[in-house]
């Protein structure tokens, strides 16, 4: 048989791969349990789904199969999402019903043919199928990948995506794509000045991957050494016993910064870097004080950044971190 032979939906039936971009609570619903739903939607619609692992907010659905496949597989997950909408409106007041939406992850080298000469093949596209369709303005993170967001009924929907198919099969992509992939999120991440923080508890502490990049960094922008400073601690790299000793010396005038009101700072630090930190009593005559650190390499490490971040902020005025 052709592989190309036209299809009574006017559709080419070869084999496409469309990939959607969905919230957890979304790929729980297409799950089911068990596993049950997404079965039922492989084995009724002939079509491979496969979803991406991790305990990410968003996942993958990779749906791959001859196009009339792909169709039946998108009309199951638009009517399930239906479902659940209706679901959700028996317990609210709400009156009106909100449309269907599915967000198609698309390469950014086909999302012109999509949009078409001034907008003109996405205005046809809506008009056409009654769904309303977006193309993001901007890339998916560390990908060359757009999102294509489409809403409206379980119908107009599957028009559309028939639709997308088709000129995604006319305009295949250019040059190589960098495919989106959803960051794991362990625990929320902020970002504050440039820099990423996980919350653990009350406190904010310098996320993990960037911690040894921020100790450098804030080793450079210090605008003194530390006697005795060695090259950063790295967790498991290193030959040192499991506990050692770091010791710093500090200026007198700009130990209030890292002590803190009654001790508040230096006991922030000490909960944040769970390493011990002593600070000696002033010598007389000398016009610094020696900082003692103790802890696992991991601990020193970041009792030292945070020390650091302190007196980085205090030097440049740049307010407390």
């Amino acid at each position: 048989m052709d592989p190309t032979k036209v299809q009574p939906e006017g559709g080419l039936n070869v084999t496409l791969t469309i990939r959607l971009l969905m919230h957890g609570k979304e790929v729980g619903s297409i799950i089911g349990k068990k596993g049950e739903t997404v079965k039922k939607m492989r084995d009724e619609s002939g079509a491979r789904i496969n979803i991406s692992e991790g305990n990410c907010p968003e996942r993958i659905v990779t749906i791959t199969g001859p196009t009339d496949t792909i169709f039946k597989a998108f009309g199951m997950i638009a009517y399930k999402f239906e479902e659940d909408i209706m679901n959700s409106m028996s317990n609210s007041p709400a009156t009106s019903k909100p449309p269907v939406t599915l967000r198609l992850v698309v390469p950014a080298s086909q999302c012109g043919s999509l949009i078409g000469k001034g907008g003109s093949k996405i205005k046809e596209m809506r008009e056409s199928t009654g769904a309303q369709v977006q193309v993001a303005g901007d890339m998916l993170p560390n990908s060359t990948e757009r999102a294509v967001t489409i809403s409206g009924t379980p119908e107009a929907i599957i028009q559309c995506v028939k639709q997308i198919c088709v000129v995604m099969l006319e305009s295949p992509p250019k040059g190589a794509t960098i495919p989106y992939r959803p960051k794991p999120a362990s625990t929320p991440v902020i970002f504050s000045g440039g820099q990423a923080f996980t919350i653990q508890g009350q406190y904010a502490i310098p996320h993990p991957d960037q911690l040894t990049k921020l100790h450098q960094l804030a080793m450079q922008q210090t605008p003194f050494t530390p006697l005795g400073q060695t090259t950063p601690a790295f967790p498991g790299l290193d030959a040192s016993p499991p506990a050692s000793t770091h010791e710093l010396t500090i200026p007198n005038d700009l130990i209030g910064c890292i002590i803190g009101r009654q001790g508040t700072k230096i006991n922030e630090i000490r909960q944040m870097s769970g390493a011990q930190i002593k600070i000696a009593n002033a010598m007389e005559g000398s016009s610094e004080r020696q900082i003692t650190i103790t802890g696992t390499p991991a601990n020193i490490s970041l009792a030292q950044y945070l020390i650091n971040a302190r007196l980085t902020s205090e030097v440049t005025g740049m307010g407390t971190l």
